[in-house]
């Protein structure tokens, strides 16, 4: 089955927790024991309606609050494809967590308040996905009940955000908007018989329709080695394989293929998937790939095809989003993380720090904080293996970990 991963993101009294528990109800995907608790406190609390909040908000703060804090991950599934989505806060001060939560999706829901409008948390919240290339962006408008279902108001509103495309980069993203009632349940999973004026999809439909192949962003085929393959049995006494995933594209046997760092060349003689052989590995496919010719190749290692090589390099310039308590300085040193390669890192320059409400950007910076996002130059001792992260969203991406603390500190997408 497949699985498609969905990152959420709203303001304050949104409804986006309201949202996803709509979603999991009106698919049945809550345990009898989640109901009977939702049910339960709903009436403790004086409600004449289910608080499908309720279903998502699980730390104490955030029922108590009504908000959303920590990324947390909601499972269900319908007869065609299993989800996880990514319940992000949408506050300015969990930007890290929105990056967290976005940074391995393949689409995302951008909820409205029909009553406010376009805000600035909404910019902010459109700048995440753009940044990190989310393909397949949908802006819920909600509440619609509150504005008695209005056409005129859902337009406006979808006005005001398609002026906020214009100061995208990423043009390959598809932007759909729907307009909702999560409280009420209207054009969730249902169809709304209050906005008959609506004729597109319902929020489910369209997750349900999305292609999984489409939404993932196409690059040259990256095969980062996780693991060498030695069983040294009878049957298997000269096996050698390398086993990974497949990132960007596709490969087959018969592929003429570079070994990075060594630059040994050779090519594809076989590709398994535990004892099932194939002649090709689509993209986003663990297998295991046997070579030709008796090479070395180890842990950390990449497999490229000829003459789709990626840069090598010990310095980038990346936009870096901070994690950490800790600032990071100029001349501050890390651990650069790519893959399961590490390098030592040295911040050389800060740029410029971006402001992610498409305000402009901020010169003469010497230090990061907690939730800002810069360009930033780093020096490594070494050199990796690297694409844009606009053109391979995998190998173009890295974590920065502080080496006194072991803490993951940062996340860069390399330029």
């Amino acid at each position: 089955m497949e699985v498609l991963k969905i990152a959420t993101a709203g303001s304050v009294d949104d409804g986006k927790s309201t949202l996803i528990g709509r979603l999991l109800y009106d698919t049945k995907s809550l345990t009898d024991d989640k109901l009977e608790a939702i049910e339960r406190t709903s009436k403790q609390k004086g409600y004449d309606y289910l608080d499908f909040s309720l279903a998502t908000d699980g730390l104490v703060a955030e029922r108590e609050q009504g908000i959303t804090i920590d990324v947390a991950h909601i499972y269900f599934s319908t007869a065609s494809k299993s989800y996880i989505i990514a319940d992000t806060p949408g506050h300015v001060e969990y930007t890290r967590n929105m990056v967290t939560g976005a940074s391995t999706s393949q689409a995302a829901i951008i909820l409205i308040d029909a009553r406010k409008g376009v805000i600035e948390q909404t910019n902010r919240h459109f700048f995440i996905n753009n940044l990190l290339r989310i393909k397949d962006v949908i802006v819920a408008i909600n509440k619609m009940d509150l504005v008695d279902f209005s056409e005129d108001a859902f337009n406006d509103i979808k006005a005001d955000f398609e002026e906020l495309m214009g100061k995208r980069d990423y043009q390959d993203q598809k932007i759909t908007f729907i307009p909702v009632s999560a409280l009420k349940g209207d054009n969730v999973v249902n169809r709304s018989q209050s906005m008959d004026w609506y004729k597109g999809q319902t929020l489910l439909e369209h997750l349900e329709e999305l292609d999984l192949q489409d939404i993932y962003n196409v690059g040259t085929p990256r095969f980062p080695v996780q693991y060498v393959i030695r069983p040294k049995t009878e049957e298997f006494h000269d096996f050698r394989g390398f086993a990974g995933k497949v990132y960007g594209g596709e490969l087959s046997v018969g592929d003429e293929v570079v070994v990075l760092p060594s630059m040994t060349r050779s090519k594809i003689k076989a590709i398994y998937f535990y004892d099932t052989e194939y002649q090709t590995a689509p993209r986003r496919s663990s297998v295991t790939i046997t070579l030709e010719d008796e090479v070395n190749v180890s842990r950390g290692d990449m497999l490229v095809k000829v003459g789709d090589l990626p840069i090598v390099d010990k310095q980038l310039t990346a936009t870096v989003s901070w994690m950490d308590s800790n600032q990071l300085t100029v001349g501050g040193k890390y651990v650069l993380q790519h893959g399961v390669n590490k390098a030592l890192a040295k911040v050389d320059t800060i740029d410029h720090k971006i402001h992610p409400d498409y305000s402009g950007i901020e010169e003469n910076v010497s230090s990061l904080n907690m939730n800002d996002i810069a360009k930033v130059r780093l020096r490594l001792n070494k050199p990796i293996f690297y694409d844009r992260f606009k053109e391979h969203r995998t190998n173009g991406s890295f974590i920065i970990i502080d080496s006194r603390t072991n803490h993951t500190a940062g996340v860069g997408f390399i330029e």
